[in-house]
């Protein structure tokens, strides 16, 4: 079994994935409505991501024996000024998952729990790479908020998935 304190704060965890996976939904469709294809298939392959997060923390709870809370989670925002401040909303938003990971590594460690620190170790990567990508689109949109044309090319050329990850934690319910 998990540590406890670690049990505690990876289920609000899963609250914060499920929340993420909201608000990139909400995110997807304000630019559906603006007739953005790419960047609504960005934001609802995100959303994807963010959900098959908590499902992986779903399981490893399940595997490790302990107790499994699926919190309720606030409404995401949806109503956006412009083309720019749903990828804004969304990188404040990873710097503050990434800070919430952290805090998970840091009780797993402090409570000696090695499997737990070793499971959150993909997430530690994982965040690195969605920082990177939400400040690199940040900077693409603002540099071309009057032209929607080049915010969408860059999106089908740069942001392609990279396929599955054979190093990622197993999903509940996959």
């Amino acid at each position: 079994m998990a540590a406890p304190r670690f049990t505690e704060q990876l289920n609000t965890q899963i609250g914060n994935e499920l929340a993420a996976h909201n608000q990139y939904l909400a995110c997807a469709v304000h630019y559906d409505a603006l007739t953005m294809p790419q960047m609504a298939a960005f934001f609802y392959a995100q959303a994807l991501e963010e959900r098959a997060h908590a499902a992986m923390m779903v399981q490893y709870l399940l595997d490790t024996d302990s107790p499994v809370t699926i919190p309720a989670v606030p409404a995401p925002v949806g109503d956006f000024a412009d083309v720019v401040a749903p990828v804004a909303l969304a990188l404040e938003q990873e710097k503050r998952v990434t800070d919430q990971i952290n805090g998970l590594l840091r009780i797993a460690r402090e409570e000696f729990d090695f499997a737990s620190e070793q499971f959150m170790q993909w997430f530690i990567k994982e965040q690195v790479e969605e920082v990177a990508t939400m400040s690199d689109l940040l900077t693409v949109v603002q540099r071309n908020v009057d032209d929607v044309e080049d915010i969408e090319e860059y999106v089908a050329r740069e942001q392609r998935s990279g396929g599955d990850d054979p190093t990622a934690p197993r999903e509940a319910g996959a």
